[in-house]
């Protein structure tokens, strides 16, 4: 391994460089730089040049030591759909109604995508190749985006922007099988949250054996940029689609799932447009991410950023000044749902758990695949686990507060603590201003997040308050999930409401009080369940009455859910809570059996993306009943 260290720097990293002193920069084209983005996927910040000695990185470590690397850069959603449309737009995708795994919304008309932009100013853009944005693209959005795009097939003298992406680290790699260990299990780091078994160890190895296969094909990368004697042209970044693949920082919104690593190196003709603290190997505690890189490409090439943009240019002739906060958030992860939105400075990090009944770990078919997924489950179930280990598989408290200097892991829970009540005072504060300023829509479910923008955008709709009163709204979800008794007036009085909104999370305020809050509530449900006009709010009342109240409830509670679950007479957001509501009702669902049994395949749901999450949400209620899955 060190020997491969040694071979790998001297002939990819120091060679780049000496190819950078060598380059002529004649074809940069009006003297703006090219900018080359080399992406991988599921990786932390795991890299020797991030001081992880276990990591074998020689290439970007190299790299880091001619330029700067940014110690808190966040991906902003811990998934990759939400990630890479942050990436895209230059929008938070809860602004944008894009914030649900594999969704599809669109812009506003008049808004464009960052590669528009850069076109428009003679670049050439090219995506080799993953998309999977949640937004509809326009057809001219890159000159190409192929397994063959490349910046080679650009005009003579035209600058280029260009995205490589590396899948090699890809969450699917760190289970496949068979595989040949280079990093030795029995010496991989394990987080506290993570049971150390063999099977955990061996995913761990296998996933820093990913990291180093996909660090020599970085160094692939800069030598063709070198060998085309473009080096002193290039500007280069390199980062990762959001953190590890492993269970607990993908999908989830600790610091493991949005922390990445970001390198970049500016060449010296370029150092004009490089910020004050850039150095050959040096590093920055600014806060920034995803959000941020769209202006900040546009500031590169000498674009002022549109004012839609979210985010704020931290290199380039448009940089501004460094924000206090980075702002990241959860919502429907698959088939599942859940609403989290997070904030932190650069010690601590706040978690805000909208929907505080739903387990950390709720099963999602895909992620199961993992062995280290079934093995932790295992664990729990058999009560092996400590206290840190056990957290993954149970309900969540409303506000998670951490100290990412002293608690790297996130598992010692401040929020209750008197000596940080001002900590978390300030970042609560900074989160629901943050939600207000960019006027999150993910407060709405999902079905109406389309119905209430039909003819315009989720983003027009957010920022209409007439259509859309989220100040109301907010007050509401903060009650239901503050779980205080005292708020059950709140409650109580929100299930009339005039808006929809208010009303689904006051029964959601209901269902996450359990036995006493329904009971508390029962006949206000019943009405809900019944008569609402919203049928996300049916589901939600259905879906407590169905676990919380008596024999007589669930029987009524079971028809409602099994009416809105018909994919022809109910949209597929409606269907998909319905059958997130039976599955929560776990056994007593039995008489819903053959119901669930013969849902149609994914042909038969409206939806361009995620057409399978039925199916894993009824082989799941299936298997809750003793049924054969489908």
């Amino acid at each position: 391994m060190n020997n491969r260290r040694e071979f790998l720097r001297n002939t990819l990293g120091v060679g780049f460089a000496i190819g950078a002193g060598l380059s002529s920069g004649s074809v940069a084209g009006a003297d703006r730089p090219n900018m080359l983005w080399l992406t991988c996927e599921d990786i932390g910040p795991e890299l020797g040049c991030y001081g992880d000695e276990y990591a074998d990185t020689p290439v970007l470590d190299e790299l880091a030591s001619r330029a700067l690397l940014y110690e808190n850069f966040w991906s902003t959603a811990p998934v990759c759909a939400p990630a890479r449309t942050t990436l895209i737009s230059g929008i938070y995708p809860p602004s944008s109604g894009a914030e649900h795994m594999r969704s599809m919304t669109h812009l506003p008309e008049g808004f464009k995508m960052y590669p528009q932009y850069l076109r428009e100013s003679g670049y050439y853009c090219t995506n080799n190749s993953k998309t999977d944005y949640n937004l509809e693209a326009p057809k001219d959005l890159w000159d190409e985006s192929s397994g063959r795009a490349h910046w080679k097939n650009r005009k003579s003298g035209q600058p280029f922007f260009a995205i490589f992406n590396n899948t090699a680290t890809h969450e699917s790699k760190i289970r496949k099988r068979p595989h040949t260990a280079v990093h030795d299990p029995a010496k991989a780091p394990l987080p506290a949250y993570h049971p150390d078994t063999p099977e955990v160890r061996e995913d761990w190895g296998q996933y820093y054996d990913n990291i180093t296969t996909m660090d020599t094909w970085v160094g692939d990368q800069l030598k063709e940029i070198k060998d085309a004697g473009l080096a002193e042209d290039t500007i280069v970044f390199f980062y990762g689609d959001h953190g590890s693949g492993m269970p607990r920082s993908k999908r989830w919104p600790y610091n493991s799932g949005l922390h990445v690593a970001l390198i970049v190196y500016i060449p010296e003709k370029y150092k004009h447009l490089a910020p004050k603290e850039y150095s050959a190997g040096g590093r920055t505690d600014r806060l920034a991410g995803f959000i941020d890189l769209p202006a900040t490409v546009l500031s590169l090439g000498g674009i002022k950023p549109p004012e839609q943009f979210q985010g704020h240019a931290f290199l380039g002739t448009h940089e501004t000044e460094e924000q206090p906060f980075s702002y990241g958030f959860r919502g429907r992860m698959d088939e599942r749902y859940d609403m989290v939105r997070t904030v932190r400075d650069k010690r601590y990090h706040y978690i805000k758990n909208y929907m505080p009944h739903k387990v950390y770990g709720q099963y999602l078919q895909y992620m199961f695949v993992t062995p280290t997924t079934r093995i932790w489950k295992e664990l729990y179930d058999e009560g092996k686990l400590n206290e840190a280990q056990s957290r993954f598989w149970e309900t969540k408290p409303a506000e998670e507060l951490y100290d990412l200097q002293n608690d790297p892991d996130e598992v010692n829970n401040l929020a209750e603590s008197p000596k940080h009540a001002r900590i978390l005072s300030n970042l609560k504060r900074a989160q629901r201003e943050w939600a207000k300023r960019i006027r999150d829509v993910g407060f709405l479910p999902e079905d109406e997040v389309h119905s209430r923008s039909a003819g315009s955008s989720p983003y027009d709709m957010g920022h209409d308050d007439s259509k859309y009163p989220l100040g109301r709204i907010m007050r509401m979800a903060e009650s239901a999930s503050s779980l205080k008794v005292g708020d059950v007036p709140k409650l109580m009085k929100g299930l009339s409401d005039d808006d929809s909104a208010v009303r689904y999370w006051a029964a959601m305020g209901f269902l996450m009080r359990e036995e006493k809050g329904v009971a508390a509530g029962k006949r206000a449900l019943l009405n809900s369940m019944a008569k609402d006009t919203s049928p996300s709010v049916r589901v939600i009342a259905a879906e407590a009455l169905g676990r919380y109240g008596d024999d007589g409830d669930l029987e009524l509670a079971l028809d409602v859910l099994r009416e809105l679950s018909r994919p022809k007479e109910n949209t597929y957001f409606v269907a998909m809570l319905a059958l997130n509501a039976i599955e929560s009702i776990g056994a007593k669902a039995a008489p819903l059996g053959d119901f669930v049994a013969a849902l149609p395949d994914k042909k038969a749901w409206s939806i361009s993306r995620g057409g399978g999450y039925v199916q894993n949400l009824a082989s799941r209620i299936l298997s809750n009943v003793g049924r054969t899955s489908k």
